[in-house]
């Protein structure tokens, strides 16, 4: 359940303020004049908040993306692609990431149109 508190609790009440937002893992929104004005939380809520807010953009962006052009990978492409990156980190080499004409002309018999 949201909580509503006049701003001069962030002042004269400011523990309890703290306690709150900490344990219930919840913003405490505060009003001054009967009118919203701020909103207090914790510094873990907030990082979930702008993890989540980050997330979200990502999966626009992919979106867009999808819909500007008909080029699909399949999983196996994709995972083969991230192995073919992330192996030479494991190992202690550079890793060499491919160009998309590269991973096309390799994996163009596996090609597969996927619907957002």
């Amino acid at each position: 359940m949201q909580q509503i508190r006049p701003i001069s609790d962030l002042r004269n009440k400011f523990a309890e303020v703290s306690r709150d937002v900490h344990e219930t893992n919840e913003p405490v929104f505060l009003t001054k004049n009967g009118v919203g004005d701020m909103v207090v939380m914790s510094m873990e809520s907030f990082a979930a908040l702008e993890f989540d807010s980050t997330i979200y953009a990502k999966l626009q962006e992919a979106e867009r993306e999808a819909e500007a052009t008909a080029t699909r990978y399949s999983s196996a492409e994709v995972l083969a692609t991230l192995r073919e990156t992330l192996e030479p980190q494991v190992i202690g080499t550079p890793p060499t990431v491919p160009s998309s004409s590269s991973v096309e002309s390799r994996t163009a018999d596996v090609k597969t149109t996927a619907h957002v």
